[in-house]
């Protein structure tokens, strides 16, 4: 079973890197800033001579939330929304501990569509504690059981190898009663971790995909606003300075 990738010509966000900037109007370059402040949710990135966006772990870099130490963060994503200041709304109430909105930011739906494909090309990086990820998650900015979550995919640095690469993909359903839990690993044949991975989600349910060929699916249903978000994450202890920056590409978005 395949997914064909997106024609370029037909899809309405193609996204190569190709600019001088960042098109703010098409990404924020923090990690969910509403539950955390500016300083610790921004994301470090530059454009490497051969083009693209390399996502970077610097060795300066904050914790994303000092109560989720070690966890340092540089992501994109297409939207932001969260409550009033002190308040538990927001996007992606992920922490089983729970979440408050410390930034108050105003709400930015740049890109977060119902239904739709999207092609995600990577090249994960094989730096120690390091994990690349790209998920599709509820903007729940509509109500607060719209926050399922499609993991396109989450590949850890030692995961990564010269003829193959494995992963987590799958679905899940944090706080919406209407979906399960259902995450898989996959083993790609994709050397240097670098591919293309897909997902199309619509009425008839969920499909991800590595280099146009389907590695899951679900009749599971998310209709509702769901935003993308590219994040590199270092999990662990921090290593000695010579060990950074730490990296992953982006090469393209292309999304319908």
């Amino acid at each position: 079973m395949r997914l064909e990738p997106l024609d370029r010509t037909a899809a309405g966000f193609v996204e190569d890197f190709a600019g001088p900037g960042l098109d703010a109007g098409r990404w924020v370059d923090h990690y969910l800033p509403q539950w955390t402040t500016p300083d610790r949710s921004r994301a470090r990135y530059d454009r490497p001579p051969g083009g693209g966006l390399r996502l970077r772990i610097d060795a300066d870099q904050l914790d994303w939330r000092p109560e989720d130490a070690p966890l340092r963060v540089s992501n994109l994503q297409t939207a932001v929304f969260g409550g009033p200041l002190g308040s538990r709304r927001g996007t992606h109430r992920h922490r089983p501990d729970g979440l408050e909105v410390r930034t108050e930011t105003p709400r930015r739906l740049l890109w977060a569509p119902r239904s739709g494909q999207v092609d995600v090309t990577v090249t994960a990086g094989t730096d120690r504690g390091c994990m690349l990820a790209v998920w599709l998650v509820g903007t729940e900015h509509r109500a607060e059981d719209e926050c399922g979550e499609v993991c396109v995919f989450e590949i850890d640095a030692d995961a990564v190898s010269a003829s193959a690469t494995r992963a987590r993909v799958g679905i899940k359903a944090h706080h919406d009663p209407r979906l399960v839990d259902d995450m898989t690993e996959v083993v790609v044949p994709v050397g240097a971790g670098r591919a293309q991975w897909s997902a199309r989600w619509d009425a008839g349910g969920v499909v991800v995909a590595c280099g146009g060929e389907v590695v899951f699916a679900s009749p599971q249903v998310l209709d509702y606003p769901m935003q993308l978000m590219v994040d590199l994450f270092e999990i662990g202890p921090a290593d000695d300075a010579a060990a950074y920056p730490k990296t992953a590409m982006i090469h393209s978005v292309v999304a319908s």
